[in-house]
């Protein structure tokens, strides 16, 4: 990882670790669990939060980018150029990656292992390190936002999203924060 990557997985560990669901009084947090996709920048952005948190990351393969099939790998610049891309960005509820997974795919995929995630730690509080695209996803359908809009979701390198899954549905806490304080997330 570059060091400048280094420095934003530091700084969301901490923040992550300084949160409103850490118990101060203990000095340990109550997150109960980080998890990371298996790819390797997931896992190195993973690895100083379980560190500041006192666990080990589990590795879930739903937690994975994209399968983008026949484009992985290839330079965004040059796929933008695709006549594809119009659909990408416009109706990706409409588009599969040649080769690889559709983005109803991808959805599907993120929000139901979100599901088996919260299922397995109730009332807990977890960490889970994905991918741009599969953040925005579960973002966007946590917020009752048509798969054909997430492209309108902005989600940063080390940024921060948390979403409070209760039995009334889930609570969008923060989307994409990249030095806000954690201790306000709490469902107005």
């Amino acid at each position: 990882m570059a060091e400048e990557g280094v420095a934003q997985a530091e700084a969301a560990a901490e923040r992550i670790a300084g949160a409103a669901f850490a118990n101060p009084r203990a000095r340990k947090s109550r997150v109960t669990a980080v998890y990371a996709s298996p790819m390797e920048r997931t896992r190195e952005t993973a690895a100083p939060i379980a560190a500041a948190l006192d666990k080990k990351v589990k590795i879930n393969k739903g937690l994975l980018e994209a399968d983008f099939g026949e484009w992985t790998g290839k330079k965004l610049s040059d796929l933008n150029k695709k006549p594809e891309w119009a659909q990408v960005q416009k109706y990706p509820s409409g588009f599969r990656f040649p080769g690889g997974e559709s983005f109803v795919e991808m959805q599907q995929r993120i929000t139901g292992t979100i599901q088996k995630l919260v299922d397995a730690h109730p009332g807990e509080t977890i960490v889970a390190v994905s991918h741009a695209d599969p953040i925005k996803a579960a973002v966007a359908h946590a917020m009752g936002t048509h798969l054909d809009l997430f492209q309108r979701i902005v989600i940063g390198q080390c940024s921060i999203s948390a979403v409070l899954y209760g039995e009334s549905g889930p609570v969008v806490l923060a989307v994409n924060s990249m030095g806000d304080d954690l201790r306000a997330l709490v469902p107005s």
